[in-house]
């Protein structure tokens, strides 16, 4: 039954875009083109509405034909139009970054209170756990916070925060279906079928944008299915969703140590992120949105083979990740023009 609701909610995508792009025009839901931006002209943003919608549908009908339950649901359905409404008003009026955070902190407190959903312990990979005690609530919310943010912050490109999130969703999907997890299957299955159907209206050249409303959302929905799918369990096994979001966390971890090496806050707004540095590299716009499509792509393959890697193995390949993600950084400049510390380290060896 769950592939009629993948269908289903892939087609109240494509009906619910066109709907949701007249109604953003009418609410004066739009993007205005300035230094930072990309784009050349006043589009409408709100998008992300009809992949909530789309998204809700297809839940609604699994749960109404096959009685689909848990003891998560609620408490993630309520947390999302939290996160929603925070979405809608921020693309209506741009409300402020402690405005939005607030809606983001509230979301997450109820996953955690409501839902019951947060690490707990994890099992050392040599032997013994640790135990998180009161920490894990924190822990949790910082979690949550992060990776919702860290989806908003690669939301720059036509397509490029959908198809990150969709391919996130999809290796999300197949995890789940490794380790049995049915509620993480059919919670990202049918999101990723949403976001494919919102896809066909945002790739570009984009008819509309997901705004802060399909970002937000995106990155909680997220950021929740993977704590899901992998608390209380091996501390190795714990950075399996951590190397899965590789782009949007390493051009957010970057974005920061960029900032505060030039003197700026760590929250402040430039054009210098991953797809900026490519850009300005000469790729097109289309050329940029499928590298960093392979890019998400790769990562999400290494997270599928590190899970069925032995410890060492698991070691190793994270050791061959982190310099990969290193040297790739200080090629582009992602850190800074003058950030090559380990590229520095290779001409010292190579004289």
């Amino acid at each position: 039954m769950i592939y009629v609701s993948l269908i289903v909610a892939f087609i109240a995508a494509i009906i619910l875009t066109p709907l949701v792009k007249r109604l953003a025009f009418r609410l004066g839901a739009v993007d205005a083109p300035n230094y930072r931006k990309v784009h050349a002209r006043i589009m409408p943003r709100l998008g992300g509405l009809a992949i909530f919608g789309a998204f809700m549908i297809g839940i609604l009908l699994l749960k109404l034909v096959t009685n689909f339950e848990s003891d998560y649901l609620y408490a993630i359905l309520i947390a999302a139009t939290i996160i929603v409404a925070t979405g809608i008003v921020d693309d209506m009026r741009e409300i402020s970054a402690k405005a939005k955070l607030l809606g983001q902190v509230i979301a997450a407190c109820i996953v955690v209170f409501v839902g019951g959903i947060q690490i707990d312990n994890i099992n050392l990979p040599f032997g013994g756990e640790l135990e998180f005690g009161w920490l894990g609530i924190p822990f949790t919310i910082i979690w949550i916070v992060g990776i919702t943010n860290a989806i908003n912050l690669i939301d720059g490109l036509d397509g490029l925060a959908a198809g990150v999130s969709t391919i996130a969703l999809m290796t999300l999907a197949v995890m789940a279906m490794i380790m049995g997890n049915g509620i993480v299957i059919a919670m990202a299955a049918i999101l990723a079928a949403a976001t494919i159907g919102f896809l066909f209206f945002n790739f570009h050249p984009a008819k509309i944008f997901m705004g802060d409303t399909g970002a937000l959302f995106l990155g909680f929905m997220i950021s929740v299915l993977a704590l899901l799918g992998f608390k209380n369990v091996a501390v190795i096994s714990f950075v399996i969703p951590v190397i899965m979001l590789g782009v949007p966390i390493s051009d957010t971890f970057f974005a920061i140590v960029r900032r505060l090496r030039s003197g700026k806050k760590w929250s402040d707004p430039d054009k210098s992120h991953l797809h900026h540095r490519l850009l300005d590299l000469g790729f097109s716009h289309r050329q940029t949105v499928m590298i960093i499509y392979a890019m998400a792509a790769m990562f999400g393959l290494a997270a599928v083979i590190f899970s069925m890697a032995k410890v060492w193995g698991a070691i190793l390949l994270i050791a061959v990740i982190l310099v990969a993600i290193e040297l790739f950084v200080e090629i582009i400049g992602l850190a800074g023009k003058n950030y090559k510390p380990l590229l520095n380290l290779v001409r010292i060896f190579n004289k």
